[in-house]
């Protein structure tokens, strides 16, 4: 495969810079929880780009930090502009990102479906064995 397409080089870079950005210089008090930036998707002009972030927190303080973020997105784009030299910095979104506490919520499934499977298993030891052949032979 050749190199990277542009717009997915610049996405990883954002990347980067935001969660850099964050976790040193977000002055904006409504920023509360927990902030990872976890993926960020780039039009193929370059003009905007959504940041998905994960947010661990209490609700009040995950839509208090969604707010924060949207200020400092005008902020953020100009310190991306100068740090990736870009003649045209894109217009910065913020998107929750879901898919972790998704993938939480499978997990927590399955784990309890094989604690069942386990009970179940566990109840029937002492029990003896049916025959699930047939006798027609």
């Amino acid at each position: 495969m050749g190199e990277p397409r542009r717009p997915d080089r610049v996405a990883e870079a954002i990347r980067e810079q935001v969660a850099t950005f964050l976790a040193e210089g977000a002055k904006d008090p409504r920023i509360k929880a927990f902030v990872t930036v976890t993926a960020v998707d780039v039009t193929r002009d370059l003009r905007h780009a959504t940041v998905f972030v994960s947010l661990m927190g209490d609700d009040a303080d995950k839509k208090s930090t969604i707010e924060g973020l949207g200020s400092v997105a005008s902020h953020l784009r100009s310190v991306l502009g100068k740090t990736l030299r870009l003649r045209n910095a894109p217009e910065i979104h913020f998107r929750t990102d879901e898919s972790v506490a998704r993938a939480g919520r499978i997990e927590s499934l399955l784990a309890q479906v094989r604690n069942e499977r386990e009970q179940r298993e566990a109840a029937h030891e002492g029990e003896p064995p049916t025959d699930t052949s047939s006798s027609d032979t």
